[in-house]
């Protein structure tokens, strides 16, 4: 198994083991319950060195929590990157959250935005991996009892320190075995966390818009805005 395998796995394990109180009702694992597609997508598309790491804060509903892959938009997962894999159920499942892997038919706009920007500027993966990889900082998608969406910052401090130090490591081993120039935070707190896990290894950091569709200014083209703000970092597009 390649280090970027194992360090998902670990970082599942690690992750899995963790207990959440409310507001906090359903906790899903996409690296355990989805992970022959993960797998499949490290090992067809992040092998070896890259220049830049895109880091994401943690799966959505309609992205990664369905294909095992970060932002993973269904369509551009399975049409463009060419990953697809038979995909499991959580433990416990939200009846207005189900995994349906594949056959999900909600679009994940984050996803959609960002693969779809990244189909639209290199035309073919083997262009756009030859630069980025992308992966996220937590892998755990947390939500209330009515099925709302909780981000990982919003998580009592007591219950963010403990996951915190698991994707840590897992980011830590993840930048050696890459060795990027530069880690980019989509989103601030995407940002904010490679800082304080990679102080003192010589990476640099920067940050771009995230593609939420919550977020007013990524509503008025995220791309052009996020391409700037690569070119800005001095990533050649």
């Amino acid at each position: 198994m390649t280090v970027p395998l194992e360090a998902a796995r670990a970082l599942a394990r690690a992750a899995g083991a963790l207990r959440f109180r409310p507001p906090t009702a359903y906790v899903y694992n996409p690296l355990e319950y989805a992970w022959e597609a993960h797998r499949a997508y490290v090992e067809r598309w992040g092998a070896g060195p890259r220049e830049v790491l895109l880091l994401g804060m943690n799966p959505g509903p309609f992205g990664m929590a369905q294909t095992g892959v970060p932002f993973g938009e269904v369509s551009l997962v399975r049409d463009w990157l060419g990953v697809s894999a038979p995909v499991g159920k959580p433990p416990r499942e939200h009846p207005k959250r189900p995994i349906e892997g594949f056959a999900c038919r909600r679009s994940e706009v984050s996803g959609a935005r960002l693969w779809g920007w990244a189909r639209e500027r290199f035309k073919t993966p083997e262009r756009f991996f030859k630069t980025f990889f992308v992966l996220n900082y937590c892998p755990l998608v947390f939500m209330d009892e009515g099925g709302r969406n909780l981000t990982p910052d919003k998580l009592p401090a007591g219950e963010r320190a403990p996951l915190e130090a698991a994707c840590d490591a897992a980011l830590r081993r993840l930048t050696a075995f890459y060795k990027p120039r530069l880690v980019v935070g989509v989103g601030q707190f995407a940002e904010a966390r490679a800082r304080l896990a990679l102080e003192g290894t010589g990476v640099s950091f920067g940050c771009i818009l995230h593609p939420s569709p919550a977020s007013p200014a990524a509503n008025r083209g995220w791309a052009p805005q996020a391409e700037r703000q690569l070119e800005a970092l001095g990533v050649r597009l």
